[in-house]
């Protein structure tokens, strides 16, 4: 049976739970990536956002949120409509689908990349594909920021290898061994790639088939 992910973010309002904790260290690791650009438009694309609490939990109380021009894409209908609902000015959702880079054209080249909760849901051969095409979506010194379950075997080890091999430094690493979650910031370092339409960047399983 398809999850249901509309239950599944409820998860979030519940004080404690492993998406809650989840979400302050995504949302703090992503004030940090926008703090350290420079004055003027900041933007940022969300792949598979949800109801865009990611990004959208910022925005509601940073001081630049009327520098950012974002792209949330997600290809749930009511997902999508409850973050359009909540989305200021200058944000755009997108209900579509997130795993090719045609999503993001006219959108890029991104200062902030977020990739959260797709890693735990594709196959460990795609993780590796998103990590090394995804510079072709960012800006120079642009902030990709991730997540993955680090359940055995944890490959959060091989996807700070990954990035670090795709020209990404990592500026933060934080790894939850009770809530079994690592969340992770890389900058890019070296040049970024030539935006190419129609490069598929992952399939999206499911935790639970691919386990």
């Amino acid at each position: 049976m398809e999850r249901d992910w509309r239950a599944w973010h409820r998860d979030y309002d519940a004080p404690g739970s492993r998406l809650a904790q989840r979400l302050v260290v995504v949302q703090g690791l992503l004030r940090d990536a926008i703090d350290r650009l420079p004055p003027g438009p900041i933007r940022v694309i969300s792949a598979c956002a949800g109801e865009g609490r990611d990004l959208l939990g910022v925005l509601a109380d940073h001081p630049r949120a009327t520098d950012v021009r974002a792209r949330l894409v997600e290809v749930d209908t009511e997902l999508a409509a409850t973050a359009a609902a909540h989305a200021p000015p200058g944000v755009d959702v997108v209900c579509g689908d997130a795993s090719t880079t045609s999503a993001y054209a006219g959108a890029v080249p991104a200062d902030v990349v977020l990739v959260c909760g797709i890693f735990g849901n594709i196959a460990d051969a795609d993780i590796h594909n998103t990590v090394r095409s995804i510079a072709m979506l960012c800006a120079p010194g642009a902030t990709v920021i991730w997540t993955r379950h680090r359940r055995p075997p944890d490959l959060t080890v091989d996807v700070r290898r990954w990035f670090a091999e795709a020209g990404f430094e990592e500026l933060a690493f934080v790894g939850s061994d009770d809530a079994l979650f690592g969340v992770g910031a890389h900058r890019l370092t070296g040049p970024p790639l030539p935006f190419a339409p129609d490069v598929k960047l992952f399939t999206f399983v499911d935790f639970d088939a691919l386990t």
